[in-house]
């Protein structure tokens, strides 16, 4: 299985895991999604106001200069790892 594929299934695996991730491994996974389906964040920065688009940027710039290969194989581990 390729690793656009094993990505693939780990966004349908995402859906449904048996219990919902804490909020941190939420906001890794939402990151790891945008940086391998989008590239490095772009856009601006949500305001003060908008703290959970604000948490959600901030965690997708953090992974800025990482490869959508790097990042689609982090979250297909990521998912695996809460599958258990």
């Amino acid at each position: 299985m390729s690793l656009q594929e094993q990505f693939q299934q780990a966004q349908l695996d995402s859906k449904n895991l048996s219990e919902r991730p804490d909020n941190m491994t939420l906001l890794k996974m939402y990151a790891l999604f945008k940086q391998a389906s989008s590239g490095d964040a772009s856009g601006d920065r949500p305001g003060f106001t908008d703290m959970v688009g604000r948490a959600k940027y901030d965690a997708w710039a953090a992974l800025k200069g990482n490869s959508t290969e790097e990042a689609q194989q982090q979250y297909v581990d990521l998912i695996e790892e809460l599958k258990g």
